[in-house]
């Protein structure tokens, strides 16, 4: 269906390129002449356009939802129709949408929900390499129930115990997780990670191969640390490296809205969360 806005802009390439009349043009479209000679009376919202495309420029990974989110935070009296429709005029809707996967015939038995912060974590690595092509390898664990990225740890490379440093200065500012949800990786799979919870009575929550949905809330977050800061960044070194990620890292936790927690970030989630307990 051809929108009336293309049918004006049609109808007035008919008069000009063949010097007919607006009657003439408007009978050969079948459009009618009060629609051809309308002409918008709205609010251009143009000081809202331009807020909204300095977030989209800014956040590049980001749909209409959590860009209406930032602008009701600024202040911004719009409804999510309003967002919607100046999203799609400006011409802001280019990213392409990853194709949903195939449901399987079975469904395996799900593991129980999880009750609330700090008592499942998952934890996974993820590559990138530096501006010259030397890898480096990306620790980062979350906490399933508030979202929070507890950390993210690049190093040249990792060995075990050096996973287990990370959890324990992760422990000393929240204390240790009731589970531990990894693949089946060689530093996770070694005595190291084993003997820390066992003597820490962590719970270790293996994901089956090949299954990388086992551990759904570790990939869904590695997906978006991947798309909005490491492919979106040139490191020069390590240094700048671990910089930039600890800033994302910030800006996850403090200002990013969570679709999944009704656009609140994962700490107000949180802050949300431990309120509500000393409530009740």
């Amino acid at each position: 269906m051809v929108k009336p806005v293309v049918r004006r802009e049609v109808a007035g390439h008919l008069q000009k390129a063949y010097g007919i009349s607006e009657r003439r043009a408007c009978s050969a479209t079948g459009f009618q002449r009060s629609s051809q000679r309308y002409r918008k009376r709205s609010d251009p919202q143009i000081e809202l356009r331009l807020r909204l495309k300095e977030l989209a420029a800014a956040r590049v990974r980001y749909g209409y939802r959590r860009l209406h989110i930032l602008l009701r935070r600024e202040g911004w009296p719009v409804n999510h129709k309003r967002t919607y429709r100046l999203y799609r005029e400006e011409g802001l809707s280019i990213r392409p949408k990853a194709p949903k996967r195939k449901r399987a015939w079975r469904y395996r038995q799900g593991r129980p929900e999880v009750g609330g912060p700090n008592e499942v974590w998952a934890m996974d690595f993820m590559a990138d390499q530096l501006f010259d092509g030397r890898p480096f390898r990306i620790l980062t664990v979350v906490d399933c129930h508030t979202r929070e990225s507890l950390a993210i740890v690049p190093r040249v490379s990792f060995r075990a115990y050096q996973v287990v440093e990370a959890l324990d200065e992760i422990a000393r500012s929240r204390g240790r997780p009731k589970s531990l949800r990894v693949d089946n990786g060689p530093e996770f799979a070694g005595r190291a990670l084993d003997q820390w919870a066992y003597l820490n009575r962590v719970e270790i929550d293996f994901s089956r191969p090949g299954t990388p949905t086992d551990n759904a809330y570790i990939e869904a977050f590695n997906s978006r640390l991947r798309a909005e800061c490491l492919n979106a960044s040139w490191f020069l070194s390590m240094a700048d490296a671990r910089e930039r990620i600890e800033d994302w890292r910030r800006d996850y936790n403090e200002t990013r809205p969570h679709t999944a927690l009704g656009g609140l970030t994962p700490n107000a989630f949180a802050r949300q969360t431990y309120q509500a307990r000393n409530v009740a």
